[in-house]
């Protein structure tokens, strides 16, 4: 699949929609060093420090946590409703174990030093900024906290700088 910048003022979406309920693929890492790829239901689009920006969450002991922290790029994927399963699965299985991405049937495509998915419809190639632990003592909402982290393994906070927008080229074959 060949894809095509989308600029970033164009762009249409619901990102509550986008991060609750299409569960898009957090990827991070490249061919010569591996990746690793989940489904994250967590994250916010915006803007931050003059730049067009996405925000996303991982937990401690999840495998793309590694790839995040020692790559500087990270893709966020958005796939068709239609592979709803394939989702569920890559964000229950542990890359760790298996080549969950080969298992579910999806195409990795390795471009600027990161991966993506060719069965995508939206891309987002993001650069990170910045990084923070979530901590237990700045919870305002005690009930949140012991609802969402009862074992304690707080996420990662993770905001990347929105270096390129893709999306399938529709004049362009496979």
């Amino acid at each position: 699949m060949k894809f095509r910048k989308v600029d970033k003022r164009d762009l249409q979406l619901n990102p509550v929609s986008m991060f609750g309920s299409d569960w898009p693929l957090l990827t991070s890492g490249n061919f010569e060093d591996g990746y690793n790829t989940m489904t994250i239901a967590w994250g916010h689009i915006g803007a931050i420090w003059n730049k067009g920006s996405i925000t996303v969450y991982v937990r401690p002991q999840r495998y793309t946590k590694d790839f995040v922290d020692r790559n500087e790029l990270f893709t966020v994927s958005v796939l068709p409703s239609k592979y709803k399963d394939e989702l569920a699965y890559l964000g229950k299985v542990s890359g760790r174990d298996e080549d969950k991405v080969a298992k579910v049937g999806l195409t990795p495509i390795f471009d600027r030093d990161t991966t993506y998915f060719a069965e995508a419809e939206l891309v987002f190639i993001c650069r990170k900024l910045y990084q923070a632990q979530i901590k237990e003592a700045n919870f305002l909402d005690h009930s949140l906290r012991d609802e969402v982290y009862p074992e304690k393994d707080f996420h990662t906070m993770y905001v990347g700088e929105i270096v390129e927008i893709l999306e399938p080229d529709p004049g362009k074959d496979n």
